[in-house]
């Protein structure tokens, strides 16, 4: 299976650059694995294609701004983008760095006017480890000075708005460097719909990694490895779909995040475990799904 076997042409004209002004204005193409039949509607409808009785699992994850602007103690810009916390240690974050010369271990980074940063390991490349010092809460510095660190094909520069509308209306779990972009469309309102035609809503956390951004680089598929993105499967949504699926009920996953976090955390009786973890899972044509019914 090789990479130029998924090739396809996207005019680039088509790639929207700023988010419409309402969240459901935009287009959903449904396709029926039964039938094979692909059509083309408004957002709005999608409440049409559930019933009563199905579960739909959301990814709560919140987008930090990641991208932090600064320079160097000894003087030249420099660019950090946050990829992840280090397991066990709150104020040390596996990092991204650009500069015209990279930062070395030990170098002191001057991020705003409360918030520094100081190189601690060359970590692998090209990783850096980078420990964080400021006054009062990082993630509330972070929100005030950090930058949204948008996807490649959106090619202008970040603004205030992206910081609500690359968001979720239902993020709450702060730690994403991407969007778990499916889940932009929805509004309180449509959620609401789903649940007054009795369909559950239930949310597990996937903070989508900097593996997002990356390109496959490999020509078999096959080879390509995923960057472990860390998640939590609460004990109420673990028990909500295995109850879905022994009663014969059907699992919708929001997007591919809520997908790959659902399939890695089943066991091989097919019951989806509770817990935190990191998933690496890559889903390519072939895959046999053990949860998700719809996605």
């Amino acid at each position: 299976m090789h990479l130029n076997d998924f090739d396809f042409d996207l005019p680039e004209e088509l790639i929207a650059q700023e988010p419409l002004a309402e969240r459901t204005g935009s287009r959903l193409m449904i396709l029926n694995r039964g039938t094979g039949s692909l059509t083309i509607g408004g957002f709005s409808s999608i409440v049409d294609h559930f019933r009563a009785g199905d579960v739909l699992v959301i990814n709560d994850t919140r987008v930090i701004p990641a991208r932090l602007l600064g320079c160097k103690e000894s003087g030249g810009k420099v660019e950090v983008l946050l990829v992840r916390r280090l397991a066990g240690d709150e104020e040390t974050w596996i990092c991204l760095t650009k500069a015209s010369k990279g930062p070395r271990v030990g170098t002191r980074l001057l991020l705003g006017d409360t918030l520094t940063g100081t190189v601690v390991d060359g970590g692998e490349e090209p990783y850096k480890h980078i420990q964080f010092a400021c006054e009062g809460d990082f993630l509330q510095q972070i929100e005030e000075i950090g930058r949204m660190p948008l996807p490649p094909y959106i090619r202008r520069d970040d603004s205030q708005l992206d910081k609500e509308r690359y968001q979720t209306v239902f993020a709450q779990n702060a730690g994403a460097v991407a969007a778990p972009t499916a889940g932009l469309h929805f509004t309180p309102e449509i959620l609401q719909q789903l649940r007054n035609k009795g369909v559950e809503i239930h949310p597990l956390t996937l903070h989508v990694g900097i593996g997002t951004f990356l390109p496959v680089r490999v020509d078999n598929i096959r080879e390509h490895r995923m960057h472990a993105e860390h998640f939590t499967v609460p004990v109420a949504t673990a028990a909500a779909v295995n109850q879905a699926r022994a009663s014969g009920r059907r699992i919708f996953s929001l997007g591919t995040t809520s997908t790959r976090t659902l399939e890695y955390a089943v066991d091989d009786q097919g019951q989806l475990q509770a817990g935190s973890g990191d998933c690496d899972l890559f889903i390519y044509p072939g895959y046999r799904f053990c949860t998700v019914d719809a996605m």
